[in-house]
């Protein structure tokens, strides 16, 4: 006896190619792309990343963007408000400031400056300027914007002055350049230390667990102001920024390993009875070789996340401790030393463009966040 098919069987629609496609490309992507496609999903973590990379744009062209002698001070021009652009004249397109015209106040005798309507400091792009190095070895004297038939640093105040008359806009160009690496340098050592030391926690166990676990707790347990008190007094006041800010660097790095140490610790500790790190060992594969070539790619998707969430937090370090007084101090530039200036509630009262310093501090922790809770959630792809 035959039998007979389905009349809607040879009408059944066959899986779409594209479906298949898709299904064969999963099932043959490597762990870094099945990561990318899901993190691509994380709006917010994309427009974060684009966000950082402005700031890291920001941190390589520094010098190229401040129009101005981010170190010239003019004490007639303390405290002058931010400048308002101009972007028309006449109908044509043609961006431009009003000029200052200064006059003497009859009740505080201060030198007070006013928008003058007559007088037009017109913009223009690629204009030279104060001498740099682009890149640290280029020297050059073009910056992006400047001004026509006169000199910057006395013509055009985009974000105001500060109290020693220097221009906010052209000093926060360098202040990010230095609080965005500050940052990273601070992570990279501790994220050395925490997967040095962590792995050998994890990996040996025993007597070097216990010693390690020891030193992170008493780590942990310093308090943080009275230790920066404490290093701001004995870092003598004559050293050179470099030098201070290498000490900063270094301490911020040595005070931060310990929380990524005890989660390389706990990773170790389920992979050390793994047959590859078995194979490894037989091989005569040393510690070292057997944590850094074998053991840490196995988690490095979670390093990446923990990362990124680490550089906020350095980067809320140095602006809080360089805002006390404990950290960088003039003539460094960085976030918390321009900061330094709106202490004064009267002082931010009159002059409220102080505190515009504070927005890249919070623009860019939001950002590296977003950014963590993505790489956090496409560490995982297959969950």
């Amino acid at each position: 006896m035959t039998e007979t098919a389905h009349p809607g069987a040879a009408m059944a629609p066959a899986p779409r190619q594209q479906e298949v496609d898709a299904a064969q490309r999963i099932y043959v992507a490597t762990q870094w792309q099945l990561m990318w496609w899901r993190f691509r999903k994380h709006k917010l973590a994309m427009v974060a990343a684009v966000v950082l990379i402005l700031f890291y744009l920001v941190v390589i062209f520094a010098d190229f963007l401040a129009y101005a002698d981010p170190h010239k001070s003019e004490a007639q021009r303390s405290l002058l408000p931010p400048q308002p652009i101009h972007w028309f004249d006449d109908g044509r397109f043609r961006p431009h400031v009003f000029g200052l015209t200064g006059k003497r106040d009859p009740v505080t005798f201060k030198r007070v400056y006013q928008p003058d309507p007559n007088r037009k400091v017109y913009l223009k792009l690629f204009a030279e300027g104060y001498e740099y190095k682009l890149f640290g070895f280029i020297p050059t004297n073009r910056h992006l914007i400047g001004v026509e038939g006169a000199t910057a640093e006395e013509s055009i105040f985009l974000l105001g002055t500060d109290l020693q008359g220097r221009d906010l806009f052209s000093r926060l160009m360098i202040a990010t350049r230095l609080s965005m690496v500050i940052g990273l340098a601070g992570v990279a050592l501790s994220l050395f230390l925490g997967i040095l030391l962590g792995g050998l926690s994890g990996l040996y166990g025993g007597a070097v667990d216990n010693a390690i676990q020891r030193l992170i707790e008493i780590v942990r347990s310093i308090p943080t102001i009275p230790l920066w008190m404490a290093l701001a007094a004995a870092v003598p006041s004559e050293w050179p920024i470099t030098r201070v800010y290498f000490i900063i660097t270094l301490i911020l790095g040595i005070i931060g390993w310990t929380t990524l140490a005890r989660v390389v610790r706990g990773r170790f500790l389920s992979l050390r009875t793994e047959d590859f790190v078995t194979a490894a060992e037989l091989a005569g594969a040393g510690q070292l070789r057997i944590i850094f070539r074998h053991m840490v790619p196995s988690f490095l998707s979670h390093i990446i996340a923990a990362t990124t969430l680490a550089l906020p937090a350095m980067i809320i370090a140095e602006t809080s401790l360089s805002f006390l007084g404990l950290g960088l101090r003039p003539p460094a530039i960085s976030w918390g030393v321009l900061l330094q200036q709106a202490q004064n509630v009267q002082a931010v009262a009159i002059s409220p463009w102080l505190l515009y310093p504070a927005i890249p501090v919070i623009v860019s922790v939001l950002a590296f966040n977003f950014l963590g809770d993505g790489l956090r959630d496409a560490a995982d792809p297959y969950g």
